[in-house]
């Protein structure tokens, strides 16, 4: 019987991946083409993303961490404007997502994009780091193209083909309780935990080329991951460096990244 139920699994799996499996995005200039399992509705993905960030905002005004002016706040509003301009090369929808920006006063080095384009950084990324405004593109970039790429919603749709989510994401959400709850879960997976090589590559690609065709200098994709690299030298890496390791190759692989990109920085730089 354990038997049984264990082949229907790996058949009703083995059948969600077929008519999951799809690509939402452009390869863009950088050649991202990969086919993806994404058998959770974008929608609903979309809709626990908001209930997260709202109640993460929530939580960061209760505690007095929320920044919604000043300078640091208008310059990283500014920056992140430029890079969603040029979201909808990848993707055309990009254009009618609701783009929130999201600063916390905190000294943790992390950033995030959820789907939607709900884009929060922390303040202790910009100063531990003493980023430029072409660095702090590139960490955004590079978040943006997670939410731009679906990792989050392929990784969910990963969870739920193993059974490891189960009808969470699918279920009703009829009370703000369980809609608050759903979408922690969800976003555990989608944020939290650790992505695949394979995805951060994609998500280097692809903000490095919303960065250059947004005019910000390519260059700087480099020297951040320097930057984060030796900020992981200590006992406690940063958060970031968690879910977003940053070793040798990576640096090697932006740096020959570089020539596909520059034509469209120095075309950005004319305009």
């Amino acid at each position: 019987m354990k038997l049984t139920l264990i082949k229907h699994a790996v058949i009703v799996a083995a059948i969600a991946a077929l008519a999951g499996c799809a690509s939402t995005t452009s390869p863009g200039a950088v050649d991202v083409d990969r086919r993806q399992l994404l058998i959770v509705p974008a929608e609903q993905l979309e809709q626990m993303a908001q209930v997260s960030f709202n109640e993460q905002n929530e939580k960061a005004r209760a505690a007095g961490k929320l920044v919604t002016q000043g300078a640091e706040y208008e310059r990283l509003r500014r920056i992140a404007a430029r890079l969603q301009q040029q979201a909808p090369v990848f993707r055309p929808d990009a254009a009618n997502w609701n783009w929130e920006v999201a600063l916390i006063d905190s000294p943790e080095l992390n950033a995030s994009c959820a789907p939607g384009g709900k884009i929060t950084v922390y303040t202790g990324i910009i100063r531990s780091l003493n980023l430029t405004d072409d660095e702090i593109a590139m960490v955004v970039g590079h978040e943006i193209a997670h939410a731009l790429r679906e990792h989050g919603r392929e990784k969910v749709s990963q969870a739920m083909a193993q059974n490891l989510i189960g009808s969470v994401v699918l279920g009703a959400l009829q009370t703000t309780e369980t809609q608050a709850k759903m979408a922690s879960q969800v976003a555990d997976v989608m944020l939290t935990l650790p992505n695949s090589r394979k995805n951060e590559s994609e998500a280097d690609k692809i903000g490095l080329e919303l960065a250059a065709r947004a005019g910000f200098n390519p260059a700087a994709a480099v020297s951040v991951w320097q930057k984060m690299g030796a900020a992981s030298s200590g006992d406690r890496p940063p958060q970031f460096l968690s879910t977003h390791p940053a070793n040798e190759s990576r640096i090697a692989d932006l740096t020959r990244m570089q020539a596909a990109v520059a034509p469209l920085y120095q075309a950005a730089s004319k305009q």
